[in-house]
This record gives structure tokens, C-alpha cells and sequence, in this order.
């Protein structure tokens, strides 16, 4: 018999966040017992609980490769994705899963994320013009087109999967539900820098004591991002106009330049 027949195959303690508030049951830990390998992702395991020991456990995923967003949880009390977190890179005997704070919890790791969505939809995150494809086609004019330059003050900002781990990182979220959060500022200057666009209003939305003015810098927005943005710097980057920098004067935009290294 072969070394590998004899080897004890690796198991991990995964602490799990059980409610239900559709039946007002109480919260309580399940803990778990679950075979990992090297490549074993938090997500792996989790499905390994609910296809082998306990199918009531509530989690939501879609993608499995870290693009949708959907399986963002607190993994050991930080923000991550269960799809692109790996149990060996953990360095731990338990790991404890619970739903994503400032969210309302609907059962065990799944949150409602209609407020977020609301906070994302109230910042008009698309390209408002006068000009229609249509008509720049038909003119020749192609005013859409951009030069390197004029997509890299956005480009980062565009990665943005909506997965809610900056919300939740963000202690001004849980103190002002009014608080647009990291993503949806992140996103308004993603289209406000974005030289397509012609929107007028845009700022006025977040100019306000529950807008813009209500982030603290914590920056934990920016390190919990699983796609490298950096909600902080979109955020302190749309603050300079509104002070006063290119308030009256979009264009002037074009001369700031994002360091995205």
C-alpha cells in the first residue's frame, strides 16, 4: 500500500451563522466538519455542508471565478468572496462564516441587498448624452470615441462586480442608512469622469450631510475589493471637483491624472 492510501485526508472546522427572520428563529453557530484539499475554496466547503450534511443551509452563489458577486460573505470577521478565498490560504483550524454586516439578513449567509441596489440605481449609473449612437453614425462624428488616456480615469472604477463587500466594510454605512456607500460614489465618478458624458445633475444627487460629505476615509472600502478597485480614491477624487477644482468647468477633469498603479 502507497504512502498516499495511508494519508489522513485534511479536515477543516467551518463555523457557520444559522437564522431564519422569515420565521423569526433565533440566531445560533452550526459547526461543521469538512475534507479540504490544497485547492478547496471556502465556497467548495460550504457546498460540501449543504450537498452531504445539512441541505437547509441558505447561501447564494452563482459563478464559482470571483465575476458575479453573489457568494460575499464575512469569512473569519473580513469582507471576501467564498468563491476566491481558499481554505489553505486561511492558515487556520476554523473558519467562521457569517452574512455580510450592514445588510438586512433574510436566512443563515444570504442578505437582502435592495437598499444597496437603490443607493447603486439613485446615482444614474449610465452614460447620459444628447448626441444618439445613432446620429454620430449617421454624421460621422463618432464624439464616443475615447483615447487610451480618456478611459484609463475610469477604467479601474469599471471593474466593479457589485458584490457588496465595500458596503459592508464601511463603518459610515452602519451608522447612515441614508449613506449612499463606497460602491455607488465609486460609480458616480466612474461616469462623471467619463468623457462621454454630458450629465449636469450628477453631483447634486450626493452634495448633501447623508451624500458624499458623510465618508470618513476609513479606506476600508478600497482593501476589502476583491477586483483591485479603489472606492477611496474615486471617492476623494470626485470630492476635489465638487470643492471647487472643476466645479463649473467638467473639462478640467481631463487634466487629473488617476494613478492606478
Amino acid at each position: 500500500m502507497s504512502n498516499n492510501d495511508n494519508k489522513i485526508e485534511d479536515k477543516i472546522k467551518l463555523k457557520v451563522y444559522r437564522e431564519n427572520r422569515g420565521q423569526n428563529s433565533k440566531s445560533y453557530y452550526d459547526s461543521f466538519e469538512v475534507p479540504y484539499k490544497r485547492w478547496t475554496t471556502v465556497l467548495d466547503a460550504l457546498l460540501y455542508v449543504k450537498g452531504y450534511i445539512d441541505p437547509s443551509l441558505a447561501i447564494r452563489y452563482s459563478c464559482r471565478m470571483a465575476s458575479c458577486g453573489s457568494c460575499g460573505m464575512k469569512i473569519n470577521g473580513i469582507p471576501r468572496l467564498a468563491c476566491y478565498t481558499k481554505i489553505s490560504e486561511l492558515e487556520t483550524s476554523t473558519i467562521e462564516c457569517e452574512p455580510l454586516g450592514n445588510f438586512p439578513i433574510i436566512r443563515d449567509l444570504v442578505t437582502d441587498f435592495s437598499l444597496f441596489y437603490k443607493h447603486h440605481k439613485n446615482i444614474q449609473p449610465y452614460i447620459q448624452s444628447t448626441e444618439s449612437v445613432e446620429t454620430a453614425a449617421e454624421e460621422k462624428t463618432y464624439s464616443y470615441n475615447q483615447s487610451p488616456q480618456d478611459v484609463d480615469k475610469y477604467l479601474q472604477f469599471s471593474y466593479c462586480i457589485k458584490c457588496g463587500l465595500c458596503y459592508s466594510a464601511c463603518p459610515t454605512v452602519g451608522t447612515d442608512l441614508r449613506f449612499p456607500g463606497p460602491q455607488a460614489l465609486a460609480q458616480l465618478y466612474r461616469y462623471f469622469a467619463d468623457t462621454r458624458d454630458e450629465s449636469k445633475n450628477r453631483l447634486n444627487i450626493v452634495d448633501d450631510r447623508h451624500g458624499i460629505w458623510r465618508c470618513h476615509f476609513a479606506g476600508s472600502c478600497s482593501k476589502v475589493c476583491p477586483k483591485g478597485v479603489d472606492p477611496a480614491l474615486g471617492i476623494q477624487l470626485l470630492r476635489s471637483y465638487m470643492l471647487g477644482v472643476s466645479k463649473n468647468n467638467k473639462k478640467q477633469a481631463e487634466k487629473i491624472e488617476v494613478n492606478l498603479d
